[in-house]
């Protein structure tokens, strides 16, 4: 049964299967059909999300769910994006499949936020949007009848503690969303293999490090702390987070906080635009050069998704930081 998705008789249709309280761990049938695992149940962000068929018609809002749905190989079933698809996080299949996909716009703010109206969104007809946005909530979806599923590590609770097997479990899940199980183990296999090859030797000392998220032009800075993927991340690079007593996921942090930590390492993430300028957003800023990372060019701009949220592209993330600041570089 495929949803009416724009009449509101179809979130009856979902509450229903919903009060059937079917789920499934299984994998695809061996004949491909009889509907698979579906009804399918998930929990997201504290509530149920239920499907009664494999995704066909997904509309991207974030790009975080895009290493996940390529491992799968299901990336053939978004049939619209919207936002910003840098081409660095990408392979050269990845990146074709993703070009083939309608953009909605890639316009957003500031903060990287996207910029869309719900119309837009509602009116592609999706049995599945990924990613939550401001203006498009998961209860405006509700009224609808389209599901919504967010990256854990950006639902409003977030993570209490932030790590690789965060990384593993959202695999998981999107393994059963598209009944894609095997495809998912043999994935997770992979990732936990070179996350083992990838980390370093906790022993000796270590340097201090610190993730930010500048506004580049002006503005406030972000730090982030314990209940971030930065944080384990600088912890498998061999790096001590100058935040680690910050319970807390992003929040504010004045120039004369940061000069007080100073770190021996910046790590400056941001959605698009120029590196330099964003270096630049902080070396720029009043006493930023008595910061020991800025006088020694400790300095490393990073696409937002290489950090936040758990995806497999942190694995690439934490790489480009090895490389460039861990003991294996």
């Amino acid at each position: 049964m495929r949803r009416a998705l724009i009449a509101l008789t179809a979130s009856a249709s979902v509450l229903a299967l919903s009060s059937c309280g079917l789920s499934s761990d299984g994998g695809r049938s061996a004949t491909g059909g009889s509907g698979g695992p579906y009804p399918l149940t998930v929990e997201n962000c504290g509530a149920d999300v239920t499907l009664d068929a494999a995704p066909g018609k997904v509309v991207l809002l974030k790009s975080a769910a895009v290493p996940y749905l390529a491992e799968l190989g299901v990336l053939d079933k978004v049939t619209a994006r919207a936002g910003e698809y840098p081409r660095d996080y990408y392979d050269d299949a990845t990146f074709a499949a993703l070009e083939k996909i309608p953009a909605l716009t890639g316009k957003t703010d500031t903060s990287g936020h996207l910029l869309i109206s719900k119309e837009v969104v509602i009116g592609k007809e999706p049995d599945l949007v990924l990613g939550e946005i401001d203006n498009l909530s998961r209860a405006t979806l509700d009224q609808v009848g389209i599901p919504l599923i967010e990256e854990p590590a950006m639902c409003p609770q977030g993570l209490d503690d932030p790590g690789f097997d965060d990384i593993y479990a959202q695999m998981e899940t999107y393994g059963k969303v598209f009944d894609r199980t095997d495809e998912a183990a043999a994935a997770n296999a992979v990732l936990k293999k070179r996350v083992a090859e990838l980390t370093a030797d906790p022993a000796g000392e270590r340097r201090t490090a610190a993730v930010l998220y500048p506004t580049v032009g002006g503005g406030v800075t972000y730090a982030y702390g314990t209940r971030s993927m930065a944080h384990p991340i600088l912890e498998a690079a061999g790096l001590e987070n100058v935040f680690a007593d910050t319970d807390e996921r992003v929040f504010e942090v004045t120039p004369e906080e940061l000069i007080g930590r100073n770190p021996d390492v910046l790590i400056l993430l941001h959605s698009a635009g120029e590196p330099a300028k964003v270096a630049d957003a902080i070396t720029s800023l009043p006493g930023a050069k008595s910061i020991a990372a800025v006088r020694d060019d400790n300095v490393l701009p990073l696409l937002f998704n290489y950090v936040e949220p758990p995806t497999p592209l942190a694995l690439d993330g934490l790489a480009k930081i090895e490389e460039r600041f861990g003991e294996k570089s």
